[in-house]
């Protein structure tokens, strides 16, 4: 399994998930521009994209759904500009292709949002962005997997001396908010284990946030809780405009 994250943050969010039997994209914000040559530089057209898999329904994850028209859409409910969508249930596994996806709901300020767990054969990837908090009783489900894609949205201090408005910084702050780069280092430290081979942070704040601050918190944090790690264990973010790749095919 191989996966690209073809950007992540408040701009757009689109991921590709291959395998030598089926693609698919979770998410598909950012521009049409920026996406088709995303798609493009990974050997890829929008045809042949198999499914789309959406998050929730915020502007930065399903902005370019009209470029997957003929394609099958799967969502935590009906999309305005889908109708026709398949909607998923809420702590079930389903099958696209050679792949297994569990639905896992989260906590966010969007009608509904979830997050996703992909097998395939042997191999795990976690996808767990925009939420406020991780349930405890979903740790086991989301423990010890290959990959994972994680949220780490903001440092608390940068968020509180940006310009924004009360309101929002409450919001995000909020327990349908983001993660904090603390509570994703928390959660992290708590569920990786010797299996995994990477994580890359995702949904950076370009405001509130910097790789330096989203990172340093994370080795930190593996540091002080002594967790387990693989020795060969890759720790990156994502990026807003620029691909990264993890895993192979």
């Amino acid at each position: 399994m191989k996966y690209t994250v073809f950007c992540s943050g408040s701009k757009g969010n689109s991921t590709l998930i291959e395998t030598e039997k089926v693609k698919i994209l979770l998410d598909c914000g950012h521009t049409k521009r920026y996406l088709t040559q995303s798609l493009l530089d990974a050997g890829l057209h929008c045809d042949q994209i198999d499914a789309v898999i959406i998050t929730h329904s915020h502007i930065d994850h399903v902005s370019q759904l009209r470029l997957f028209k003929d394609k099958p859409v799967f969502a935590p409910h009906v999309l305005s500009s889908r109708e026709d969508t398949i909607v998923l249930e809420p702590f079930e596994w389903f099958t696209l292709g050679d792949l297994q996806i569990y639905a896992l709901p989260l906590s966010h300020d969007a009608e509904e949002t979830f997050g996703y767990v992909i097998k395939h054969q042997e191999e795990t990837l976690v996808y767990i962005t925009d939420t406020g908090y991780i349930r405890e009783t979903d740790f086991e489900t989301l423990s010890n997997a290959d990959y994972y894609i994680f949220e780490s949205n903001h440092d608390v201090e940068l968020l509180m001396a940006t310009d924004r408005p009360y309101l929002i910084k409450k919001r995000i702050l909020s327990a349908v908010g983001h993660l904090s780069n603390q509570d994703s280092a928390y959660y992290l430290s708590t569920l990786i284990g010797l299996n995994t081979k990477s994580i890359h942070l995702a949904h950076l704040s370009s405001e509130a946030n910097t790789e330096r601050h989203a990172l340093e918190e994370l080795v930190t944090t593996l540091e002080t809780r002594q967790t387990r790690i693989n020795p060969d264990l890759i720790i990156e973010c994502a990026k807003q405009n620029e691909p990264v790749t993890g895993g192979s095919l």
